[in-house]
């Protein structure tokens, strides 16, 4: 392999242990890889080059654990964490898998699940902060309905926005240094799922007691899932000063979620994402949330993960020769680019200005975008043709 894109910790890559610990389970089928060990993983990947790991609550301590047996887990991984050198750069709960959180967790229809999903929270955010992670992610996968009759969202979106609320305060007090980010997602597990979008995730911290606390967590696939465009989702998060965590992955299409290897899937997609989070200064890490297919062994496992890097670093490179490319500059002056970065309206200049002057829309409708010749430039860059 060429050596020019050797991951390293500069490149903040980061990955979950649900990632490379996937055993391979599906509704139709039974694990094909035995359980990851915790300090293995964290081996694995710092000699891959990764720079950092998170976690959900789970994943680390099993539910129902004991104290006893949570404090040695915990005192395992610190002690992991010290001697790879590796980050803690997000952490989550999970909220999802138990059977008490069948229908939801923070806006449960019963009250005491939702009481007992904060307790669970709050003490995560307690290890989080331990830990150093900057980011505290909330996947809500069962906050949700399949029947309208069996939620009220409005009051769903009260209780949602309450337990947020009550978590921003328990940092602020705490003194934290943390901040909550929103991971959206259409649906799976649930038929429908509250906040499906990165823009209704959006909307919906506008509505917050302490919002400037709150962003979100992006992923690809469950974007492509609803359809959308995964470029112009990221870029509003970074417009609005909300794009505080991502998860990179594949998806082909709105199907169920995939969670392929970065750049398998929709690779246009992903060559863009890469194009405006390099351009565009995204200061966090590059967190890969996949699963390696469960026709992998532990061998194949790693080669995913490898991938994931190494697809990322050749996108990144091939958009820098892009940026570069005087062709592809004259072509953007061409297709007038640069003119949308202009005012509408000029400085000192009036609307009665605006309404006074002449134009002519069947000589600018005639005009030519030149859009094509911009496109298979983008292409031919990608594809190292250029």
């Amino acid at each position: 392999m060429h050596n020019g894109f050797q991951p390293g910790p500069e490149h903040r890559f980061s990955f979950g242990l649900w990632t490379v610990g996937w055993q391979g389970v599906d509704p139709f089928g039974v694990a094909t890889r035995g359980p990851l060990d915790m300090r293995y993983a964290l081996e694995r990947l710092t000699e891959l080059g990764a720079w950092g790991v998170s976690f959900h609550d789970d994943d680390l301590i099993p539910f129902g654990s004991t104290d006893a047996d949570r404090l040695r887990r915990v005192a395992d991984l610190r002690s992991a964490v010290d001697e790879t050198g590796i980050s803690v750069s997000m952490v989550t709960t999970n909220l999802f898998s138990h059977p008490v959180f069948k229908d939801g967790a923070l806006t449960a229809n019963d009250r005491d699940i939702r009481r007992f999903a904060l307790r669970k929270v709050l003490r995560n955010i307690d290890l989080a902060a331990e830990l150093g992670a900057p980011t505290y992610v909330l996947w809500g996968g069962r906050e949700g309905a399949e029947s309208p009759l069996a939620k009220d969202v409005r009051a769903a979106l009260d209780r949602y926005a309450e337990g947020l609320d009550l978590l921003c305060g328990y940092i602020r007090e705490q003194g934290y240094d943390m901040r909550l980010a929103i991971e959206p997602k259409p649906n799976e597990p649930r038929g429908d799922i509250l906040l499906p979008t990165i823009g209704h995730a959006l909307a919906f911290i506008t509505r917050l007691a302490d919002g400037e606390l709150v962003g979100v967590n992006p992923e690809v696939g469950h974007e492509q899932m609803a359809g959308m465009s995964v470029v112009h989702g990221y870029a509003q998060a970074l417009w609005q000063g909300k794009l505080f965590h991502i998860d990179l992955n594949g998806q082909q299409g709105p199907r169920y979620d995939q969670d392929l290897r970065f750049g398998n899937g929709d690779l246009k997609s992903a060559f863009y994402l890469v194009d405006l989070l390099e351009s565009a200064g995204y200061q966090g890490p590059r967190h890969f949330d996949f699963k390696p297919a469960r026709t992998e062994d532990d061998e194949g496992v790693w080669a995913a993960a490898a991938g994931c890097m190494r697809n990322y670093l050749i996108m990144a490179s091939r958009a820098r020769e892009l940026r570069a490319d005087p062709e592809v500059a004259a072509a953007l002056r061409r297709s007038r680019v640069p003119e949308l970065a202009l005012p509408t309206l000029e400085p000192g200049e009036t609307l009665a200005d605006l309404r006074a002057e002449p134009f002519d829309p069947e000589a600018a409708g005639a005009r030519g975008m030149h859009y094509e010749y911009l496109d298979q430039l983008g292409m031919e860059h990608l594809l190292g043709a250029r």
